[in-house]
């Protein structure tokens, strides 16, 4: 076992991992109205692109997360981190759409594993009083990486052209690399790693479990709607709103700073409901409730008469967003064995990126034919859809060994 003290070092290391993966997706995002301009892209031709990198990083989460599991945290996330900086680097020499799609599957590659070895580590080195809490900053990080995106985007951008903001990215890749090798020295090999290769489960084992299946349905449901707001709440922004890249940047960050703050909170309050005698999952599921139900502020941006508004109005899907998420991953880390937590996560994160990927091809053809409102319109209704689904059978056996 990792002393305390060590295990909320390396907690705090997977959320600046988390912070990384989803800064460096981010980029593309942010400057997608200068690059699509230069390379002369309409929404057709950008979604195709953005599906290069959701295909990558689908097909990673569910083979990354098995790998996770029999690798560990530590081995697997320095493998990951360093292959994926230098495919951020790599988006500095593409010359049209089809060497950024490279880059972009590249990219997606190097990422998919990198979530569920995080999680794998805040669910292994936390006991469960702390693991909500765990579970919540280490996700909490993807909101920090999407908050810094727009305006460290912008700024970079505006001083070292955009693809220099790409190399930058690969900087910060590399001083993570440094600092996580240094926060394992003078434990043993083998000190954070709760689980051996013995005890790598099988997909039919988990698949055959109605807990496991329903949490895969649920994330197909409400996955779309996170990679609608990191890919695409820019493009609109610009072509709806008439922001430039400037203005996205002072103002894109808002949404996940409410992110963020849900994460954390949202973990931390599950928690203390677990200590006061709830059942665990029972808290998990509560928390969720009340989030599926702030959603519908999503559409509310779509309708809104100023863009401040409607950037307001999507904080709060965002801050709904991290109270889901965070109590959805803590929920997958307690409904099955320590040792399949990655491969679970990933599996989920799987069924969630195919979700993606048919969403963004259907999403650059709609939006170029009846705009963006449509899509608002189906990111209100997921996340209830998706808590019905979790909450039938749930108080099966299965999901008592929580």
């Amino acid at each position: 076992m990792i002393p305390p003290r060590r295990a909320w070092l390396l907690c705090v290391l997977l959320f600046f991992s988390a912070a990384l993966c989803f800064l460096d997706r981010q980029v593309l995002s942010v400057l997608a109205p200068r690059i699509t301009e230069e390379f002369g892209l309409n929404n057709t031709a950008y979604s195709r692109i953005v599906f290069a990198f959701v295909c990558a990083y689908t097909l990673m989460l569910a083979l990354g997360g098995r790998v996770m599991d029999a690798l560990g945290s530590r081995r697997g996330l320095t493998l990951a981190v360093g292959f994926w900086s230098l495919a951020s680097a790599a988006h500095a020499l593409v010359t049209g759409p089809w060497s950024l799609g490279a880059a972009r599957f590249l990219l997606g590659l190097g990422e998919g594993p990198a979530i569920p070895a995080a999680i794998k580590g805040a669910v292994e080195w936390m006991d469960g009083k702390r693991r909500g809490l765990a579970v919540g900053l280490v996700t909490s990080g993807a909101a920090l990486g999407s908050t810094l995106a727009p305006p460290l985007t912008a700024w970079a951008a505006g001083r070292f052209g955009w693809r220099g903001a790409f190399l930058g990215t690969a900087v910060l890749g590399t001083v993570w690399l440094v600092a996580w090798q240094l926060a394992f020295r003078g434990l043993p090999a083998t000190a954070a790693r709760n689980t051996g290769a013995a005890a790598r489960p099988r997909w039919s084992e988990l698949l055959a479990q109605p807990d496991v299946l329903r949490l895969l349905a649920a994330r197909f449901c409400f996955d779309p709607v996170f990679y609608f707001y990191m890919f695409w709440i820019p493009q609109y922004l610009a072509r709806e709103r008439g922001m430039s890249v400037a203005q996205i940047g002072a103002l894109m960050w808002i949404p996940f700073v409410a992110l963020e703050i849900a994460n954390i909170g949202a973990g931390h309050v599950s928690d203390l409901l677990a200590a006061r005698g709830w059942p665990r999952p029972r808290a998990r599921m509560m928390l969720m409730l009340i989030a599926a139900l702030l959603t519908p502020a999503s559409f509310a941006a779509s309708l809104a008469d100023t863009p401040g508004l409607a950037i307001a109005l999507m904080a709060v899907l965002m801050f709904a967003h991290g109270i889901w998420i965070t109590n959805f991953m803590t929920l997958v880390g307690e409904t099955v064995a320590p040792a399949e937590v990655a491969t679970t996560v990933g599996l989920t994160g799987f069924c969630g990126g195919v979700a993606g990927m048919l969403s963004n091809l259907v999403i650059g053809p709609t939006v170029d034919a009846r705009g963006f409102g449509p899509v608002f319109l189906a990111s209100a209704v997921v996340y209830p859809l998706a808590w019905l689904i979790l909450r039938v059978g749930r108080a099966s056996p299965a999901s008592s060994h929580a």
